[in-house]
Formats: C-alpha cells, sequence, structure tokens
C-alpha cells in the first residue's frame, strides 16, 4: 500500500525509527487502514514490542521474511531442518511479545521453587530442547554431507561450486551443463537444498558442479549457521563460479553482497569465476531506454560490467551461449591448481593410481620393491589423500622391519 524512507545518523534504540516517524506511521494507517508494516532491517525483540505497541499491528522485519520465504520453498527433509532451526534462533528471543497468555502459571509441584513456571518459561524451554535436538539432526546431515564428499573424492573428480545472489540462473546453468532437471523457478530462494551432477569438460574429463543456495544482501546470521552442512560444499569446492544476474539493475550490489557472505565463510582461497549470465535479455538496439519487451538489459550496461570485471564471462544459461568458454576456464584453473609429486605408492593403491591418471598428469612411472613410484602432477584436493596412503606405505614397512 505504500513504502517509506527515513535517514537517520543513527538507530533509535527503542523503535529503530524517531518517534516522530512512529508518529507519522500511526496517522497513515488510520488514514490508509494497512494492517502490516514490513521493515527492511533486522528489529531488535524491545523494537518490535514497541512499534507493535504503539501502532498496534503487526510488524515484520527482513529477517523474518525472509525466513517465511525460505519455510515455503523446503520441500526436503534436510531444507525443512536447516529453516526450523534458524526459525527458532530468530524467535527464542522475541517470545516475550508473540505470547497473549504470558500472565498464566502453571501449578507449583515438587521440586519447583514458588508459585509455579510462567507459560514464556515453559515455551522457551520446549524450544531450546526443539534446538537442540535439530542440532544433533544437522549434525547428522553434516556428518552424511561429509561422508558423500569423501565419497566423490575417492571417485577422482574435482568439484565446482555455483554461487551467487538469489535468482541469478544458477540452477539453470547447471541443467545447461549437466543436462538436468534441477527445480529453475523465477523467484527468491527457489534452491535451498545443494543439488551436485557430474559434468564433462572440455578435454573428456569429469567434474561434479554442486548447485547451491542462494544469497542476499544481510543475509541473517540465523540462516548462514542452520545452512552450515549446506555452505560446507562451497567451502570444500576445488573451483567457485560466481554467477551474476546482469538483468538486474543492482548487479554491481548484489556481488558485493556475494563477495561479503563469501568473505563471512573463511574460504580458502579458492579461484573465483564471474559468470556475467542472462545475455540473452541484452536490447539489441542501441536506443538508450529500456524497451518493454522481453529485452532488459541495455548492451552499454554489460560493457560496463565487462569494464569493471574484466576477468568475467560473459554467458547465457538459457540459450548456452558462453557455457563452453566457462568449463574451458574452469578446467585451466583446475589444472593450474596442479602440485608436483614425487612418491612411492603400495601396490594395494592402485584404485588411487588410476584417479591420478585420470585427473592429473603422470610424468614417470616405474615399478620398484616396495611399490609404485610416480612423479608428475595431481590437484590440490588429491595430495593429502596421495601423501597419506604413500606415508602409510612407509610406516607399514617400517614396523615389519
Amino acid at each position: 500500500m505504500g513504502r517509506d524512507i527515513q535517514r537517520l545518523d543513527a538507530v533509535h534504540a527503542a523503535t529503530y525509527i524517531g518517534s516522530g516517524k512512529v508518529e507519522e506511521l500511526r496517522r497513515l494507517r488510520d488514514e490508509l487502514h494497512f494492517d502490516v508494516l514490513l521493515f527492511d532491517e533486522e528489529l531488535s525483540p524491545a523494537q518490535l514490542r514497541n512499534l507493535e505497541k504503539a501502532l498496534e499491528i503487526k510488524i515484520i522485519d527482513r529477517t523474518a521474511l525472509i525466513l517465511d520465504i525460505f519455510a515455503l520453498h523446503a520441500r526436503t527433509a534436510e531444507g525443512a531442518l536447516q529453516v526450523e532451526m534458524a526459525q527458532y534462533a530468530y524467535r527464542l528471543p522475541r517470545l516475550t511479545h508473540q505470547w497473549t497468555h504470558l500472565s498464566r502459571q502453571t501449578q507449583g509441584g515438587v521440586g519447583l521453587r514458588g508459585p509455579g513456571e510462567t507459560q514464556l518459561e515453559l515455551d522457551r524451554r520446549q524450544i531450546v530442547s526443539r534446538m537442540a535436538q535439530l542440532r544433533d539432526k544437522l549434525e547428522q546431515v553434516r556428518q552424511t554431507r561429509a561422508l558423500q564428499r569423501r565419497r566423490r573424492r575417492r571417485q577422482g573428480l574435482p568439484t565446482v561450486a555455483i554461487v551467487g545472489y538469489t535468482n541469478a540462473g544458477k540452477s539453470t546453468l547447471l541443467n545447461r551443463l549437466a543436462s538436468a532437471d534441477v527445480l529453475v523457478e523465477d523467484k527468491l530462494f527457489a534452491t535451498l537444498d545443494p543439488t551436485t551432477r557430474r559434468v564433462a569438460l572440455p578435454s573428456g574429463k569429469e567434474a561434479l558442479f554442486t548447485d547451491t543456495v542462494g544469497f542476499i544482501q544481510k543475509l541473517p546470521t540465523e540462516l548462514v549457521a542452520a545452512f552450515r552442512a549446506t555452505l560446507e560444499e562451497v567451502e570444500e569446492a576445488d573451483v567457485l563460479i560466481h554467477v551474476v544476474d546482469v538483468s538486474s539493475p543492482h548487479a554491481v550490489e548484489q556481488v558485493q553482497a556475494v563477495e561479503e557472505v563469501l568473505r563471512d565463510l573463511a574460504l580458502r582461497d579458492q579461484p573465483v569465476i564471474l559468470a556475467l549470465n542472462k545475455i540473452d535479455l541484452i536490447d539489441p538496439g542501441e536506443g538508450t531506454q529500456r524497451t518493454t519487451s522481453r529485452f532488459s538489459v541495455r548492451r552499454g550496461e554489460l560493457d560496463d560490467l565487462l569494464e569493471r570485471y574484466p576477468d568475467a564471462i560473459a554467458l547465457s544459461a538459457e540459450q548456452g551461449v558462453g557455457v563452453d568458454e566457462l568449463l574451458a576456464r574452469v578446467e585451466k584453473l583446475l589444472m593450474v591448481e596442479m602440485i608436483e609429486l614425487d612418491v612411492v605408492l603400495p601396490y594395494a593403491a592402485g584404485d588411487l593410481l588410476n584417479v591420478w591418471r585420470k585427473q592429473g598428469m603422470i610424468d614417470e612411472q616405474s615399478y620398484v620393491d616396495k611399490g609404485v613410484r610416480v612423479r608428475g602432477r595431481v590437484p590440490k584436493w588429491m595430495v593429502e589423500e596421495v601423501t597419506e596412503r604413500a606415508n602409510t606405505s612407509r610406516e607399514h614397512r617400517a614396523e615389519a622391519e
């Protein structure tokens, strides 16, 4: 029904906005008869309570809205667990203004001091108990995902994570790369759970590409914590593809928002490919105004982005334009990231040697009494397992001697 902005030098502790703005909103409420007020910021429990008391309508902040959207899109058991955990983490400190029966008290009994516990204390205890159960279940999810990643590693395949702002076209890109059938919808947070598919690289080698949950500006901390198991897919990837929606007028701000989230995750310096997606929406004309047709991007806007990000790849996941260049860049980065090794592997490590042959480069191989001596280069993700198998072999020989 309306939108309003207030510029303040500092946040008002009691109501976030100033008292004059509160009075102005009360008059607007009487005039327009709206019954919900949405803040594009996260409000403290006290601010929510004071605003609802002053305006006598429902107040929703940015975090609550995002959590509601996530809840609508949680289709799998894992997604539902993550969203429920985030919702409880958000609601627990806000219980005081969500209940109308706080004055009720339960009957006192053996082991209880005073007249009894307030309903609020019981509600809080139940939520804390439920959160403990959810943490255990999410830890199981995390361990399962870690096991799945280790199994994928044994298959000898590098991993590539597709990240980006919500609705940037990540799922569409995965579908194009892998001929997959990942859910694609033109809405926020359509994908909550990561989906992994095999993708053939230009040389014929394969890699595992994972579509991940979309990011957003001012991502709620409750979501980051709850989706930790999912975001570990990003942390463990060898290469990141950062997909950007060039049709958005806020593309630069969205790039910065995603980069901020990646920094918060404390990633291990993986190489990142910036993919400027949806170039099929570029207006073929040279007009200065956006058209009213399907085209929503002027050519000059894309040129400005390419000038700002000279190493970016322009593509259309929808039409397949630029996809070959993207895959070639991925393979090049995986090759650059290889580490040179000279080790003796036990004869029982034939499986690992096959993986080395498929995913790395063998310069020299010879058979010795203690195993197979191999000199060459392997991807970073293989180094730990190769050296561990080689070291294990040496330890067994030392014990036998």
